[in-house]
């Protein structure tokens, strides 16, 4: 069975396209890696065996732009590779699900709490997970310096901050869109790949610490494992309404777990989680071809797998450059 995939917003996630291609050869599946951005100078596109340039995610002609890619290349899964889609794709699956179609991504109510940093920890605390204590500015809380303050809505870390003292908390409290305020945690940052087949079920995690991150990704990592994250993990998965890959982050200090962020997609170190054996490329085109598979125990993978990334760069013709869509 001929098996073709679309990313949406593959910017500069050329690991993961080469990981998906190198699983399509070592399966013998037939099939394409397309590709779509905003941007006509993504990285990605030069990886992806067709690249096309799409509206924004908020943008009204988005999902006909995709539904248009899906139609004339026979579409078979659609994984969304940045936050900004999670939601117009969710919305849009029941146009975008045709001729059995997946769009892998999980339903929009769910995507709305991983959004929302306030849902998240209440998600956290209905279902006893641990969490930093969090609360919003009009709120009375009693906790010592230094906090985090974080954007409600925010995601790649942008606009979090180490509070100090409270002048510099009044400062950031005018700045930020509406913020929370959240107990600051100084340990390891654990992000955990959670894998999920088309159906919601538990197919693998791989946990691995972010050594170094550079604009919101992993630059520097290596994996761990952890039985009681993944017995959190598998409290996330019973709880929340899955399809596909996601993420979860939390803060381990001297055994101790916090759990901070869910993110509903493929997150940017996964690649690491793939060579450490957790190879969800490998599954996903196995379940959408109809090959029979068995998944290896739940954490068991490659520890202490380190991951060190580079810079490298492309050199294109004007030429060669698509013209932007809008």
């Amino acid at each position: 069975m001929k098996v073709n995939i679309l990313f949406t917003s593959i910017g500069r996630r050329v690991e993961l396209i080469n990981y998906w291609k190198k699983a399509y050869a070592d399966l013998g599946i037939d099939g394409q890696v397309f590709g779509a951005d905003i941007d006509p100078l993504a990285a990605g596109s030069n990886f992806v065996d067709s690249f096309h340039i799409v509206p924004p995610s908020w943008h009204k002609d988005f999902i006909p732009s995709v539904q248009s890619i899906c139609k004339e290349n026979e579409i078979n899964l659609i994984f969304p590779l940045n936050d900004n889609d999670l939601v117009p794709l969710s919305l849009g699956k029941s146009l975008l699900e045709q001729n059995d179609r997946i769009v892998v991504v999980s339903k929009s109510e769910s995507i709305s709490m991983t959004i929302d940093k306030w849902k998240t920890y209440e998600f956290f605390k209905n279902f006893s997970i641990n969490t930093p204590k969090t609360w919003k500015p009009n709120e009375k809380n009693k906790s010592d310096f230094p906090l985090l303050i974080k954007p409600r809505n925010g995601s790649a870390g942008k606009n979090v901050f180490k509070i100090n003292n409270k002048e510099e908390l009044e400062f950031y409290i005018k700045r930020i869109e509406d913020p929370i305020i959240q107990e600051y945690i100084n340990g390891d940052e654990i992000t955990t790949d959670i894998i999920c087949d088309f159906k919601g079920s538990l197919i693998g995690i791989v946990s691995r610490e972010r050594i170094e991150v550079r604009w919101g990704e992993v630059a520097k990592g290596k994996t761990i494992i952890d039985k009681n994250i993944i017995n959190d993990c598998k409290k996330i998965v019973k709880n929340m309404d899955i399809v596909g890959p996601i993420t979860a982050q939390c803060i381990l200090k001297d055994n101790n777990i916090y759990f901070i962020e869910i993110n509903a997609r493929y997150g940017g170190g996964a690649p690491l989680g793939f060579a450490a054996g957790v190879k969800s490329p490998h599954w996903y085109l196995s379940i959408a071809s109809g090959i029979e598979l068995k998944f290896p125990p739940i954490g068991s993978y490659k520890k202490n797998l380190y991951l060190s990334r580079y810079d490298n760069s492309l050199f294109m013709d004007e030429k060669n450059i698509k013209s932007n869509f809008i």
